[in-house]
């Protein structure tokens, strides 16, 4: 009879670092986005079809911060991120299904290259963990990004960062939650925190682009 094995599981992976105490506000769209405390959001996927895939962004109270309309299946995709009083804060457009699925954010209802907040892309055409590279308008070089996406697919969680590839400083978290009445409709739910003096139009915006990104290759 075989004796005991002596094989030991391997040891879960480091909790990721704490965040940051940061100096100054992440206000890349505006200010007052930008608050002393942690900020918890709901970003539900509100419709069936990816042709129109609306989005509703709610606080921990149930308030109504954000919703996103727009279409995204097309050669370019693009959304409009309203807030609560209906009006458009952010435009994002992509091209989808490209070598690294760029993405341009404008300010406002503007596709105007004046009025560009930041872009997006992945890092690799092929990943096998989704990373995502945010270079601020006024990095043209783009030589180092500005903040970095770094998700599981598999998990459907992310953490944002402050800084290039080799940052620890944490700005927000996302993962997917399940719930019944989800999971029957097929909807997608993230809980989302963004830590605190961070743009959380900013990372509600990123969130959605992940999300568009995730369904592209899964299309």
């Amino acid at each position: 009879m075989a004796g005991p094995s002596n094989a030991t599981a391997p040891p879960p992976p480091p909790p990721p670092p704490p965040p940051a105490v940061l100096a100054a506000p992440v206000a890349v769209l505006d200010p007052r986005y930008c608050v002393d405390y942690p900020v918890d959001m709901t970003i539900t996927q509100k419709a069936l079809s990816l042709t129109d895939g609306d989005y509703s962004i709610v606080d921990i109270n149930g308030n109504v911060l954000f919703k996103v309309k727009g279409k995204v299946l097309s050669i370019h995709g693009q959304r409009a991120l309203i807030d609560a009083a209906g009006n458009t804060v952010l435009t994002m457009r992509g091209k989808i299904r490209s070598m690294h699925d760029r993405w341009k954010i404008f300010r406002g209802v503007s596709t105007d290259q004046k009025d560009l907040l930041f872009s997006v892309k992945k890092s690799k055409f092929i990943q096998l963990k989704t990373q995502l590279n945010v270079y601020l308008a006024t990095n043209t070089s783009e030589t180092v990004p500005d903040f970095q996406v770094r998700g599981n697919r598999h998990e459907r969680s992310c953490t944002i960062y402050l800084g290039e590839s080799n940052s620890n400083v944490i700005i927000a978290q996302m993962r997917e939650q399940y719930t019944f009445k989800n999971v029957i409709s097929g909807r997608d739910m993230f809980g989302v925190t963004v830590y605190p003096k961070v743009d959380y139009a900013f990372i509600a915006a990123l969130i959605i682009i992940l999300d568009d990104i995730d369904h592209s290759e899964e299309a």
